[in-house]
């Protein structure tokens, strides 16, 4: 006889004690079916509650109600009244063995643990009384979960594949859940989501508990609707030998959370970006970072990819999952690559604006000087795992590793353009954060939204390109006020993220002689973007013209004349070539003449007599 058919056997057993007891008012407890591995479903339920036999009486009159529908019957009978055909507790103090009035009281386990409930009534002991569903389910023998709680939680299963760093966390915090009781919450702090929940899966499977998991931000708001689900869930691990783990990544201030973990008792993992600190709890901390460069390339190996471990694990911070998902792209190298890429962006795509960049070398007009900085640059990004892992440089000290750079110059001069040429040649994703939408005037505001920014990164090692840095570092200043301490606080937290980034991380600005000379040693590249000389913006624009742009009598050095940046020659450009297509004809000069009076309207810059000589 298999353990269902056993329980069964044992329940009906115990049913039908109650039965005689209805009939016959008898006190006699029921009698014991022999032994069984694991023991009746009864028997585990009343032992995990510490039901007294009373108590035990009366959860069995409700579950007969349920389940046979002579006991409606046997009810009114025994009460004397034919309407009251359902268990009450005035019928079970009469009817049952060992009755105690204690038994009633919300702090005992029946009403405690929300295993019966009592419905409407007259009064406490004439008020019907209904076991409640999922109680009744686990008595026959079948476990699911709570409807209650089906669309909060979700159950997770099996571990994934565990690198031998989180394995070992997760041997420690197995180690935590068997020999202390009771055990604290177990905090999880990291950015990847997926190695926390394989950590804390495992965890369980060691410890024989089933995990469930929920977000923090789908708590309810309201005090009673919340202590009413940790009531639930409390009597769900008790039932189900159930662990649970919330994630807190995006409910980071959310009092609901909080409460949610000072009140809720039993095996709790807590994922966050960040410690996080509750008073009324004792927490075990664990941080659970990505695999290790060296775990990485045995990830990928596994994975069925043999070439670019060196490059791909140098370049990318990939968690077991992404790389499991970008290796399942794989056609070719460069499929494999980009598809790596691909697995970063879904987090930053929410931040930031992700330019499309085309631009190549040709494009960039600029002093030899400032190319060879910029070439600079790439080689330090293709580089860096050489250096610094093959020939020891990470060993010295993770500071300063990043690689970090500013752009200064006048607006138009081709910062944005020279990003777009680093990020095209490294076969980088490129991400443009306006820092004038990052600065927040609520204290500790700002650095959470460059926190949110570098930690979305990291993963694919993207070229940040932090536009407008003025208002930021024209904050930075002697400390006269408190508003003045956290201005250079921010300025501190930006660069010590940038300093231990491991992408590339660029910074323009229009004024740096206003920054401050502490902050400029900080950064491994400084470029000025000079304003273009005639003959540089002679070379502008033979470049500007796409090859399929019909001209006619363009003259080059004549446009030299014009004295503007790089980016006002783009719109004067395209602009003409508008106007030119409007009137169906070929760019000429009358059509540049009329877009740079339009740009330099714009710009609020006269346009004087010497730039346009000999155009009209």
């Amino acid at each position: 006889m298999n353990w269902s058919e056993a329980n069964q056997r044992h329940l009906t057993v115990a049913l039908n004690a109650v039965r005689d007891a209805l009939e016959q008012r008898a006190v006699e407890a029921p009698a014991p079916t022999g032994e069984m591995s694991p023991p009746p479903a009864l028997e585990t339920l009343c032992k995990l509650f510490g039901l007294s036999n009373f108590e035990r009486g009366i959860l069995l009159l409700c579950a007969a109600v349920e389940l046979d529908s002579k006991f409606a019957a046997l009810c009114a009978k025994a009460s004397g009244d034919l309407r009251r055909d359902y268990p009450t507790f005035s019928l079970a103090l009469g009817a049952l063995p060992e009755p105690h009035w204690t038994a009633l009281t919300p702090a005992a386990p029946l009403r405690h643990w929300r295993l019966i409930e009592v419905l409407p009534g007259q009064s406490l002991t004439s008020s019907p009384l209904k076991i409640d569903e999922r109680v009744l389910h686990y008595l026959t023998g079948l476990s699911q979960l709570d409807e209650r709680l089906a669309n909060l939680f979700e159950p997770l299963f099996a571990a994934g594949d565990l690198v031998d760093s989180h394995r070992a966390i997760a041997g420690k915090i197995a180690a935590i859940l068997r020999k202390i009781s009771p055990p604290p919450a177990i905090q999880l702090c990291g950015n990847d989501s997926v190695a926390k929940r394989t950590v804390a899966m495992a965890s369980c499977a060691a410890t024989d508990l089933r995990l469930q998991v929920i977000a923090g931000q789908n708590l309810p708001g309201d005090a009673r609707e919340l202590d009413a689900l940790i009531r639930l869930w409390e009597r769900e691990a008790v039932l189900g030998s159930g662990a649970l783990l919330i994630e807190c990544e995006a409910a980071e201030n959310n009092s609901a959370v909080t409460h949610f973990i000072e009140r809720m008792a039993g095996f709790l993992f807590v994922s966050s970006r960040e410690r996080r600190r509750v008073c009324d709890r004792a927490f075990s901390y664990f941080d659970i970072g990505k695999p290790t460069s060296a775990e990485q390339r045995v990830l990928w190996k596994n994975a069925g990819v043999n070439g670019q471990l060196e490059s791909l694990a140098a370049q990318f911070d990939l968690g077991a999952a992404s790389i499991r998902a970008a290796s399942a792209q794989v056609g070719s190298p460069e499929d494999l690559w980009d598809a790596c890429r691909s697995q970063a962006r879904p987090r930053l795509d929410d931040l930031s604006q992700r330019i499309e960049t085309r631009a190549d070398w040709g494009e960039l007009v600029l002093p030899a000087p400032q190319k060879d900085m910029l070439r600079e640059i790439s080689a330090h990004v293709r580089h860096r795992a050489v250096v610094y892992e093959t020939w020891g440089f990470a060993q010295k000290g993770a500071r300063g590793l990043g690689i970090s750079a500013l752009f200064a110059g006048a607006s138009g001069t081709g910062k944005t353009l020279a990003a777009e040429v680093l990020a095209n040649e490294l076969r980088l994703d490129l991400y443009k954060i306006d820092l004038s939408q990052v600065v927040s005037k609520y204290i500790g505001e700002t650095e959470k939204n460059l926190r949110r920014v570098f930690d979305a990164a990291e993963e694919g090692g993207a070229v940040l390109l932090f536009d407008e840095a003025d208002a930021l570092f024209g904050k930075r200043s002697e400390v006269k006020d408190s508003h003045d301490r956290y201005a250079n606080i921010e300025v501190s937290y930006l660069l010590q993220r940038m300093e231990s980034y491991r992408g590339l991380a660029i910074l323009t600005t229009n004024m740096k002689d206003a920054l401050d000379p502490a902050f400029l040693r900080r950064l491994r590249f400084v470029v000025q973007f000079p304003f273009p000389t005639a003959a540089e913006r002679m070379e502008i624009w033979r470049r500007m013209f796409p090859a399929q742009t019909p001209l006619e009598k363009i003259d080059p050095a004549r446009l030299a004349k014009l004295c503007v940046a790089g980016g006002n020659i783009r719109n004067i450009a395209l602009n003409a070539a508008f106007l030119a297509a409007d009137a169906n004809e070929p760019v000429r000069m009358n059509h540049v003449l009329r877009a740079a009076r339009t740009e330099y309207a714009k710009i609020e810059k006269p346009l004087t007599p010497a730039e346009i000589g000999g155009w009209e």
